[in-house]
């Protein structure tokens, strides 16, 4: 037997030697070594190459732009994956065939692997990544979506203009009527200027007629990628200012001007501050691009007759040929003045009309004799008349004065606000429309379809906000036309500075909004006599700031309400006001306040004995008191962010109020409160719930929430935004240890449910009930750190139903998660869904 020694030492010098010396020895007799070796990298590559294409996905999905590198590195790991699969099947085959490759072959083969292997070694090394990617600034939506250019002879000329001004000038003016096209051409040079990267940036501001500096600031910067620390509208300008200047070529769109204005104070350089900044405005009067000291001038005109008609006919959806049908369309079309707005309305109006409707519209136009003759409208006010008749069409008659009035109520809002379609639909119910529904929840239904009824013919515009609706000032103008005669006589007015002259003719206004009034506003009366108004919206200059004094808001005195009986919606922002004196109106419905500060407001409740509405939001009280349990006809109590004492963060309820309130529908309370969750079972008729609550409000064993049809609640998390809890059917619940039956009518219909460090739970289902969460459509696990199932099949095989809607799952350093299903097998799925966001999961 040979020595074990010695047959060590000529192992290890058998290596070495193979090691220093030539390697085509190495292809012989290493075979096996040099497979192995190639096998382990290489699935060791396409692992770390799944799990790179996995971070580059999750950062895709938040919009994050990919480092070079980790691209770069991703197509040489694809790249050699591809070229090596050959490699790795005639491995495989070997393997499975058990046979002993020839000599030459081995060697042909091993020198193949040896020189791929340290190739993915190297991309192994290389493939640590910190970051895979970052946020790029925004590059605005204006010029990313379709902005439904009209490629007219007037579009076209003015298009061209500006893109050979912009190169040689700073300041390009562009004026034009209302509803002419501006901002749409506006946005297509945008679109055409950074298709063509003329600019390293590119940014849009709408201003009109009172523009909202803070609010415009904020897009700017968000467009840039800039944190502003400063507060003062002086010190955000100067942070923008400097940033600004650090970017080389910079192309601004100022939407919509009305009078002359210091972009300097927004915090835009140009001219010798900047020579790369170049301004293109629009604005509807010539004189403000004179006022501005515009080096180039740009008109844009109306649609030609044959222009106007290829616009008008896609609109309407109507086919190129010589039909009956078209001859009666071309003529609407001929009313419609040539002006791309009114086009696209009345078009959109009478899409799908049969030929008798076609000619009764055409009639109409023909007959009118209310033709507004204001030099800024020309003739578009009555062709918007006609999609505003429309509204009503085919339906009887009072449903439709009811879908017109929700249309009217969002004129009364200021120019180029975004509503809060909430709002419109409380001011709604106090106004009385659609009395042959009862519930709010009804209601809410029958408003929100009037109000998309009106987005569909062209007379409100979606935003990016869900929640919210906008409508386009020319159209606003044409509702107050619409509303300065006859029945429903509105007036709107903006930053106020003299109470108007009270003249009789004022008696018959029913609505009335006065926006931005002056907390100096002069001769503000204490008293006027307003018999007919039943709606009226109070608004004081806004005030961004966390606390507000009495000089800060509109004061308003209690006798002020005096001759307004018929008053039924009362909306306030930055008011200061009494309630003493709404003894004095005994039919409101709705009153809707907004930083304000109220006076008397525990004292005077006994006052409003048919108020069905009431919603205090930011605004400052003196206590909530016994006195509301008193208010037995109100059904929607909102009560956000409001301030009772500077010391005192927690909203105290008195016991039992809230299970007074028999007649509530819709609570939402979305501040830290105290009220006690039994109470809620006393509310036969609560559908809807909003509620920000602590795990110590949990105590009673017994409670379970009632069924509801909407709810947003939060369990030691989130502050709530005004639009939360609206809409949607919502479950947060957060550092819980107790048992969740108490939420378990909420998980049969709940849509969102997020459980963070909620412990107890092995699994979701059947744990927290049978038969639930059918409805869910995303849930969110962080932290439960004793779930180790999201289903036990074992348990319940009802389970299987569970899910069935998910579309997102997002799990969070879910360390116990072994799995999303137990009890079936690899091939039956019980979820189907997006799963993203995997932190913290070990398996």
């Amino acid at each position: 037997m040979a020595d074990p020694i010695a047959s060590a030492a000529v192992e290890n010098v058998t290596k070495q030697a193979m090691t220093y010396a030539s390697p085509y020895p190495r292809y012989f007799f290493c075979y096996g070594e040099i497979v192995q070796d190639f096998t382990n990298q290489r699935n060791a590559l396409k692992l770390r190459k799944e799990r790179v294409d996995t971070r580059v996905d999750e950062a895709k999905r938040q919009n994050e732009v990919i480092y070079e590198d980790v691209e770069d590195w991703l197509k040489r790991a694809e790249k050699e994956l591809e070229e090596t699969q050959n490699l790795q099947d005639e491995i495989d085959c070997v393997k499975c065939f058990k046979w002993c490759p020839k000599w030459g072959w081995r060697y042909c083969f091993s020198k193949k692997l040896a020189e791929k292997t340290p190739i993915i070694s190297k991309l192994l090394e290389t493939s640590n990544f910190a970051q895979v990617g970052y946020r790029d600034s925004l590059q605005g939506i204006e010029f990313i979506t379709s902005t439904d250019f009209m490629d007219s002879e007037s579009s076209k000329s003015a298009l061209n203009q500006i893109m050979d001004a912009i190169k040689v000038v700073n300041m390009i003016g562009l004026h034009g009527m209302p509803g002419v096209g501006k901002t749409t051409l506006a946005k297509e040079v945008g679109k055409h200027a950074r298709e063509q990267k003329l600019f390293d940036k590119v940014v849009m501001l709408t201003m009109s007629q009172n523009p909202n500096i803070r609010t415009i600031q904020d897009k700017v910067a968000e467009m840039f990628g800039l944190n502003i620390h400063s507060n003062t509208k002086e010190g955000r300008a100067e942070e923008l200012f400097r940033s600004m200047q650090g970017v080389k070529k910079i192309l601004v769109i100022v939407d919509d001007l009305w009078e002359e204005f210091r972009l300097e104070s927004i915090g835009i350089p140009f001219g010798d501050d900047h020579k790369g900044c170049k301004i293109l405005l629009t604005t509807r009067q010539q004189q403000v691009c004179s006022k501005m000291k515009c080096q180039k001038e740009i008109q844009l005109g109306i649609l030609s007759k044959d222009e106007a008609w290829v616009l008008f006919r896609g609109q309407a959806g109507l086919e190129d040929d010589c039909s009956i049908l078209n001859e009666v369309a071309k003529e609407v079309a001929g009313e419609c003045k040539g002006l791309p707005l009114a086009i696209v309305t009345v078009a959109k109006a009478l899409k799908d009309k049969s030929l008798d409707e076609w000619r009764d519209a055409n009639q109409r136009f023909k007959d009118s004799t209310h033709l507004c003759d204001e030099e800024i409208l020309g003739g578009v006010l009555e062709p918007l008349k006609l999609s505003y008749d429309y509204l009503k069409k085919g339906i009887n008659q009072m449903t439709g004065n009811h879908i017109q009035m929700c249309f009217l109520l969002c004129s009364l809002f200021p120019e180029d606000e975004e509503i809060r379609i909430e709002i419109l639909i409380m001011c709604g119910i106090g106004v009385g429309l659609f009395p042959n529904v009862y519930s709010i929840e009804d209601k809410r239904k029958k408003i929100v379809e009037a109000l998309k009824k009106s987005q569909k013919s062209g007379l409100l515009l979606e935003t990016d906000d869900a929640e919210r609706i906008r409508m386009h000032d020319v159209v606003r103008d044409s509702a107050h036309w619409l509303t300065s005669t006859g029945e429903n006589r509105f007036m709107v007015k903006d930053k106020l500075k003299e109470w108007p002259d009270m003249v009789e003719s004022f008696e018959c206004y029913t609505a009335i909004a006065l926006w931005n009034c002056s907390s100096n506003i002069k001769n503000f009366p204490d008293k006027v006599e307003f018999s007919k108004l039943k709606t009226l919206f109070l608004g004081g200059e806004r005030k961004w700031k966390w606390k507000w004094k009495r000089d800060d808001l509109l004061v308003v005195s209690s006798t002020f309400f005096e001759e307004m009986k018929a008053l039924q919606v009362l909306y306030f922002r930055s008011v200061y006001f009494s309630l003493k004196g709404f003894h004095f109106l005994p039919n409101l419905k709705t009153l809707w306040c907004e930083y304000c500060k109220l006076e008397n407001f525990s004292s005077s409740l006994t006052n409003m004995r048919s108020l069905e509405i009431l919603a205090l939001i930011w605004t400052e009280i003196d206590e909530i008191s016994e006195e509301l349990g008193k208010l037995s006809t109100i059904k929607y109590l909102r009560l956000s962010h409001f301030e009772v004492d500077e010391e005192e963060k927690e909203m105290k309820i008195p016991p039992k109020l809230v299970s007074r309130l028999t007649s509530l529908q819709e609570l939402h309370l979305t501040s830290e409160n105290n009220i006690n969750l039994l109470e809620l079972n006393s509310l036969p008729r609560l559908t809807a719930l909003s509620l920000r609550l602590s795990t110590n409000q949990f105590s009673q064993e017994d409670f379970v929430f009632p069924k509801l049809q909407r709810f947003n609640i939060d369990v030691c998390g989130y502050i709530f935004s005004f639009e939360e809890a609206l809409s949607i059917r919502r479950l947060r619940i957060e550092n819980f240890s107790s048992s969740l039956s108490a939420f378990k009518n909420l998980f049969c219909n709940v849509g969102k449910l997020k459980l963070q460090n909620v412990s107890g739970l092995k699994n979701i289902v059947p744990s927290i009930g049978k038969r639930v969460l059918n409805e869910l459509t995303f849930l969110e696990l962080d932290s439960c750190h004793d779930m180790e199932f999201l289903i036990d099949i074992t348990k319940d095989q009802w389970s299987t139903f569970a899910f069935s809607n998910l579309v997102e799952l997002s799990i969070r350093r879910m360390v116990s998660l072994k799995g999303l299903c137990y009890g079936l097998s690899p091939s039956n799925r019980a979820i189907n869904c997006k799963l993203h966001k995997t932190k913290g999961c070990d398996n």
